[in-house]
């Protein structure tokens, strides 16, 4: 078996013709919300109707902006006794990295807001 070079079958081209790439703000609010989770410290809170479990949740995010400028606004819990000035600032250096790599887009802003500290979960067997 040959290995066919395909830049020599046909020419690119110019890189003003080959069209645009546009990103939605629901792809980018998934990187946030993906990026802020992973952060250590940053916790998953369950969710609750009428007192039933119905799964847990991560970070919400809010994504407005025009253009390659975003403005992100993340919702967040944390594990406690977490130092909330560390992580949320490990936060906001994850998900603006993230955004900006995966997504070319520039965060203007990055509002945080801590909406519950947890305990930390308890190991079940001793």
């Amino acid at each position: 078996m040959t290995a066919v070079d395909l830049r020599s079958s046909a020419t690119l081209a110019e890189p003003e013709e080959r069209g645009t790439l546009s990103i939605d703000h629901a792809v980018v609010r998934k990187v946030a919300q993906r990026a802020a989770d992973l952060v250590p410290g940053t916790a998953k809170v369950e969710r609750k109707v009428a007192r039933l479990g119905l799964g847990t949740h991560g970070t919400g995010a809010k994504v407005s902006g025009r253009d390659n400028d975003v403005d992100l606004a993340l919702d967040l819990a944390l594990h406690y006794p977490a130092p909330v000035r560390t992580v949320v600032g490990e936060v906001r250096e994850q998900v603006t990295r993230e955004v900006e790599h995966i997504t070319s887009y520039h965060v203007r802003s990055l509002a945080v807001t801590v909406s519950a500290l947890l305990p930390e979960p308890r190991p079940r067997v001793r």
